[in-house]
């Protein structure tokens, strides 16, 4: 039995060390600085939202690949490169006026106390 224990124990560490080790999330790789700088409709003042939205995706992959999520630290990188590939339909998409909508946004980011106060 201890043999057999010893030998599955083996097995699964050769297995594990054999196994390619999952790739980290490339977030510096996919450039999305660099992609922004290089698209003209995205420099305009109008289109300023839509900017501080590409980076706030960028942000939360860095925040996911730290956290050890990488494969979400991907998607998040794959939609914020497909609104970068055409950036006039993602102005587009981004139209959103509703006010209420906003302010709701506005205060569900101010920090709250554990009572749902919001913290000072």
């Amino acid at each position: 039995m201890w043999r057999s224990l010893t030998a599955t124990g083996l097995a699964l560490a050769l297995a594990a060390v054999a196994l390619p080790a999952r790739a980290a999330c490339d977030v510096k790789g996919a450039q999305i600085e660099e992609a922004i700088a290089a698209k003209s409709e995205l420099r305009a003042d109008a289109n300023a939202q839509t900017v501080r939205d590409l980076r706030t995706l960028r942000d939360a992959a860095i925040v996911l690949e730290t956290y050890k999520f990488p494969g979400e630290c991907e998607v998040l990188l794959g939609i914020a490169k497909s609104l970068l590939a055409n950036p006039g339909k993602t102005i587009e998409q981004g139209g959103d006026t509703d006010e209420d909508k906003a302010e709701g946004l506005v205060e569900a980011r101010e920090p709250k106390d554990a009572s749902g106060a919001k913290a000072k």
